[in-house]
């Protein structure tokens, strides 16, 4: 039972195979509008910092292992320093930016790297020059904080951020591929759901199955007959 019904579903979905098409290209269509018209491209700028031996002993440049464990305790708390009042002050003011203290910094996203004395300082903007310029004051900001709060430099820049070309949050072919299955999840619902309150009678099947009575004749459709050029 289970195998004829697998097959008359199968049979469904291949007669209704021009609705799911159409039905797909929609949300493809869709998806490319909303994705091109209603998204605004944002670019993220990455600049990489490292937490070094303290530079204040010009003689001594040997890590300890003193150092290690001082560096490690200090990513949590530079971490929480990058994104704060003061940085994010200085940032605002030195590169003249029309942008609340609150904007700013929720579109800065700050990563320790896990087992390492690296911080990753992403910046997300409209503008990809700007972004890059945001994220590179960040960390020279941030460095004068750390040698004026601290008393020491430890901070040093592996990467400075750049200029990036495509946007962060838009990938067409992801999103294409994404809006194309939900597209064909709606197909599917669509027609399983007019399949289920569907309940015109097409084949004698249908008869024997909604009213459990065997078909004993059938009356040949004599029109269609006629329209392909039988005699009546």
């Amino acid at each position: 039972m289970e195998e004829i019904d697998i097959k008359e579903l199968i049979h469904i979905f291949w007669s209704k195979k021009l609705s799911i098409f159409i039905i797909v290209l929609i949300f493809i269509i869709i998806g490319s509008i909303y994705t091109l018209k209603f998204t605004t491209p944002l670019y993220s700028s990455t600049t990489t910092l490292l937490l070094v031996a303290s530079s204040n002993d010009e003689q001594n440049t040997t890590i300890t292992q003193t150092d290690l464990n001082v560096n490690t305790k200090l990513i949590s708390t530079y971490s929480k320093l990058i994104k704060s009042k003061n940085v994010l002050e200085d940032v605002i003011k030195n590169l003249n930016l029309d942008i609340e203290e609150e904007t700013l910094k929720e579109a800065i996203k700050v990563k320790s790297i896990q087992k390492t004395d690296i911080i990753e300082i992403a910046v997300e903007n409209e503008e990809a020059t700007k972004a890059a310029l945001i994220a590179n004051e960040i960390a020279k900001v941030f460095s004068e904080k750390v040698k004026e709060l601290y008393k020491i430099e430890n901070i040093r820049v592996i990467n400075e951020a750049d200029v990036e070309i495509e946007p962060s949050n838009i990938n067409h072919k992801k999103d294409l591929l994404l809006f194309t299955l939900i597209g064909i999840v709606a197909a599917v619902m669509y027609i399983l759901i007019t399949n289920l309150f569907d309940k015109t009678v097409k084949t004698p099947e249908d008869i024997e199955k909604e009213f459990n009575l065997p078909v004993l004749a059938s009356i040949p459709n004599y029109e269609s007959d006629k329209s392909k050029g039988g005699i009546a």
